[in-house]
């Protein structure tokens, strides 16, 4: 008679290891989330590889990384499962899937940040990555990351992506200065003032420069430094003049400690996209989704 095991059933213990690796993203998470000898994972992961016949995880720098095939189970396992867990009462708190969510520091810290600690403090897990849109969207379509907050639209619908916020953006000074705001402000006005950039190439007062006044700007700056707060920052103390989405400043300029040297009807926008990995929704992803949906409401 074949002891084959038709229904699925023995494989129970395999699929909720499968589980712990597929929502933590490395062996040794999982491990600390079953409290199972590090061999023990690896062991029965591999036998479930061999079990559906081909692999489920690519092995990297930062853990494992699961394979499409694997997303496509862990959605239509985790379901059934986290329910039997739950109705035997045997589902760890550890075991709810942490939602990896990568984006510019600036924007995680201003706005992120304080829109998702209610749903932290309610028991959603978050990790996240801070670095440059292109950097980040591959760590996305390579399965390291979950949700990202890209101010690069990726190009093809190998992902999913939707509009998010457009930030404006204002050419700001500390009034300790001198510079007169107005809106026919000329940039000849501005040719004494050092540049405060986040990155050598100026890339942000360029546009602006070709937005605002219709021309190449061509300066040094005078300080670089790859991070906006530090920016703004600098500005608040007299260092220059420099140009920032206008949500990271909104307290400097409601209290008068930068100006907006030119004000106008309309300013340089850059849109900020959700871009999620392919596969289905988790429940975590959504729910941050909303919550920057709702913060960004408010800007």
């Amino acid at each position: 008679m074949s002891d084959r095991n038709f229904d699925g059933l023995r494989d129970i213990g395999l699929w909720r290891t499968f589980l712990a690796a597929h929502r933590s993203g490395s062996v040794s998470a999982a491990v600390r989330t079953l409290g199972l000898a590090q061999s023990s994972v690896t062991t029965q992961l591999q036998a479930l590889e061999a079990s559906v016949g081909e692999p489920l995880f690519m092995r990297h720098a930062r853990g494992i990384r699961p394979t499409p095939r694997a997303d496509e189970l862990a959605a239509r396992l985790s379901g059934p499962l986290d329910a039997l867990a739950d109705a035997l009462g045997t589902r760890p708190a550890a075991e709810s899937p942490s939602v990896r969510v990568g984006g510019a520091a600036e924007f995680l810290a201003h706005v992120a940040a304080p829109a998702l600690a209610p749903a932290v403090a309610d028991g959603l897990r978050l990790a996240v990555t801070t670095g440059l849109a292109d950097d980040l969207l591959e760590q996305l379509r390579v399965g390291s990351l979950d949700l990202v907050i890209s101010a690069v639209r990726p190009r093809g619908r190998t992902v999913p992506s939707t509009p998010l916020f457009d930030e404006e953006f204002a050419l700001v000074a500390s009034p300790s200065l001198g510079i007169e705001p107005s809106p026919a402000l000329t940039q000849d006005a501005l040719v004494s003032a050092p540049l405060l950039s986040y990155d050598r190439d100026v890339p942000i007062l360029r546009r602006y420069w070709r937005h605002v006044f219709g021309i190449r700007l061509d300066r040094e700056p005078a300080l670089v430094f790859p991070d906006l707060r530090a920016l703004a920052a600098a500005a608040v103390a007299g260092a220059g003049i420099t140009v920032l989405p206008t949500y990271l400043i909104a307290d400097e300029l409601a209290d008068g400690r930068l100006v907006d040297l030119r004000p106008t009807e309309d300013p340089p926008i850059n849109t900020l996209h959700l871009v999620r990995r392919p596969g289905p929704m988790t429940e975590g992803v959504l729910a941050v989704e909303r919550a920057l949906r709702a913060a960004v409401a408010h800007l």
